[in-house]
């Protein structure tokens, strides 16, 4: 990143900052953020765990919750309406350095107004499919970089080597720019729609994404699902659907999560991927929790056999205070049919501890 972003960014949280109390009572500004780093090693896996023929030991940033900072607000415009912003970037904590150095607020940047008919905000967000993901992964979305239900089935690292929707990457699509979404809540119902802009010349479906959902809550049952339809810059579709449902069992937490995308990647070349997820939340004593879950990724691409993987991720996690905790990750996992890459190990399996603080 250059000088002029990093100056960009230094004077929005210095002038935020310092205007904070006065904001927080007239506007109600907030400026919150995760740190979050720890030590891990991988045998099989590399530094950013993809297979490896090799170990590997770093200190890694958000392996618990990805490290970031954010800003976010509301103000009363009067009628039963309210001006709503999130401005969010993602932060490596290891090297200082900012988590996408094309984008300053990669994470949110956008603005909208929310009343009694729900919520309609305008800007890079995240997608409907992330959103279901969000609400019902069985890892409550921890360890983003590596979970299946993040990278896979919310298409945050899809592998499919092209941009689909208008995400600023080829990598991914878990978020999107030009976005607008609407979110409206009905007792204990949700309904959700999304459609991103692909602002290409002489076309206005290639590199556009258009998609729905719903969500429903009550007691300590939840549920929710989404389908989404992603163009790249030639027409080609990326069609994708995520569901899940989550239960509570005294004081523990269990969810089933289930995805499935289909991506044209040449006219007459296509690859599927479906992941399974289970899991969840249990409480072992009053600070100490054990959360753990199952993930099997199937692939299947035109003219090759059937890959994928199966991965067990679980947490210990203490809680020191309100707002800091301690946790140890431990990690197996076992690739089918050289999924992995050629000459790497079938399988790799990695242990991490960290500390998160949450302001």
């Amino acid at each position: 990143m250059g000088i002029f972003p990093r100056l960009g960014l230094t004077v929005i949280v210095g002038a935020l900052a310092a205007g904070s109390d006065i904001a927080q009572a007239q506007d109600g500004v907030t400026i919150y953020g995760v740190v979050d780093a720890g030590i891990r090693y991988g045998q099989g896996l590399d530094s950013a765990n993809n297979g490896s023929a090799a170990s590997s030991t770093t200190l890694n940033s958000g392996i618990n919750t990805t490290s970031r900072l954010g800003f976010r607000g509301s103000e009363d415009i009067g009628g039963g309406l309210k001006a709503i912003f999130n401005l969010e970037s993602g932060i490596n904590v290891d090297t200082g350095a900012m988590a996408n150095s094309t984008k300053q607020f990669d994470r949110a940047s956008w603005v909208g107004l929310q009343g009694e008919w729900g919520a309609l905000t305008l800007g890079r967000q995240t997608t409907l499919l992330a959103d279901v993901v969000s609400a019902v992964d069985p890892l409550g979305s921890r360890y983003a970089g590596f979970n299946p239900n993040i990278g896979t089935a919310a298409l945050s690292a899809h592998r499919l080597s092209g941009e689909y929707g208008p995400a600023g990457a080829t990598t991914g699509a878990y978020r999107l720019d030009n976005a607008l979404k609407y979110v409206g809540r009905y007792g204990d119902f949700s309904l959700r729609a999304m459609h991103a802009l692909g602002e290409q010349s002489a076309s206005e479906s290639k590199l556009s994404s258009s998609g729905v959902g719903a969500g429903f809550q009550s007691g300590g049952y939840n549920a929710a699902a989404a389908y989404t339809e992603f163009k790249n810059v030639n027409g080609l579709t990326l069609k994708g659907y995520v569901g899940g449902v989550g239960a509570m069992f005294g004081k523990a937490k269990l969810s089933i999560t289930y995805g499935s995308h289909e991506a044209q990647i040449t006219a007459t070349a296509s690859t599927r991927n479906k992941t399974l997820g289970i899991g969840g939340t249990t409480p072992l004593t009053g600070n100490l929790d054990l959360v753990a879950a199952y993930y099997r990724v199937e692939r299947n691409r035109s003219g090759s056999p059937e890959d994928g993987f199966d991965r067990l991720i679980a947490f210990l996690e203490y809680k020191i205070s309100r707002r800091t905790l301690a946790y140890i990750e431990l990690d197996h996992t076992r690739w089918k049919n050289g999924y992995q890459g050629a000459g790497f190990k079938a399988n790799g399996s990695g242990a991490s501890a960290g500390i998160k603080h949450v302001f």
